[in-house]
């Protein structure tokens, strides 16, 4: 039978517009370029079904969202501090006098375990009586005053004093185990460093431009998501100093 309404559509293009909209309005987020073209981040599940997202920081945001891609240290873990943007750049909120609230930013969605993820440094007034640490975050959760996984970070420095650490949340704030510590320049990040880390099985691998740095092995968690994360002690008011430009994370089939 004919709609009574169906001589109101005599323009074909709105026919076509309203026949769509309900199919797109069931379209996975995790489909690419069938959303909204005005996403700040790309998120795809190429064949196979593995996840993966890239963003530029394109927006000025406080607590970063993009739309709903990010969970916040302070809005979802409560006793963590969040991470802020403005268009090409992310920093973390952290007073630099509260101990280990890192500022952190988990990805949501699902992810398989086996997974990686990557940032470009940003990174001025390096100051070595100041540790500031940019941080890459695997198979991590976030939930009221918890937060687990595993934290790979990074101190922007070029001295003997700098280093990268792989690091175990175990939930409660202030609960961590160290895994892995390196000293050394060669262990620190300057301006324009990409920095990567992956967990395949039980084993974390950390990269600076490519060169494998740091690893460590550890079966505690076996699922989580991606993110990033920062820190500083031993000053207030230089958050913007340091942070990333760039961050992508992908599964790892």
């Amino acid at each position: 039978m004919r709609p009574q309404n169906a001589s109101r559509l005599r323009n074909p293009a709105l026919v076509l517009i309203l026949v769509l909209l309900p199919v797109l309005a069931g379209i996975p987020e995790n489909l690419p370029n069938l959303k909204s073209s005005a996403d700040s981040g790309t998120r795809s599940a190429p064949a196979g079904g593995h996840a993966s997202y890239a963003t530029n920081f394109p927006l000025a945001e406080l607590p970063v969202s993009e739309r709903g891609r990010w969970d916040g240290g302070r809005a979802v873990g409560l006793d963590w501090a969040d991470i802020e943007t403005i268009p090409g750049f992310a920093f973390g909120l952290e007073s630099g006098t509260s101990g280990y609230d890192d500022s952190t930013a988990l990805l949501t969605g699902a992810w398989a375990p086996n997974q990686e993820a990557q940032a470009t440094v940003h990174s001025v007034n390096p100051n070595g009586k100041i540790s500031e640490e940019v941080e890459l975050r695997l198979r991590s959760s976030l939930s009221a005053h918890s937060a687990t996984g595993y934290e790979i970070n990074f101190r922007c420095l070029k001295t003997k004093d700098a280093y990268t650490e792989i690091v175990r949340w175990n939930g409660p704030l202030g609960s961590f185990s160290y895994l892995s510590h390196k000293d050394g320049a060669q262990f620190g990040v300057a301006e324009g460093d990409v920095v990567r880390a992956t967990i395949i099985g039980n084993v974390i691998t950390a990269y600076i431009n490519g060169v494998q740095v740091a690893q460590a092995a550890d079966s505690t968690f076996a699922t989580g998501r991606p993110g990033m994360g920062f820190y500083i002690q031993g000053a207030q008011g230089g958050n913007r100093d340091y942070g990333f430009t760039a961050f992508k994370a992908a599964d790892i089939p």
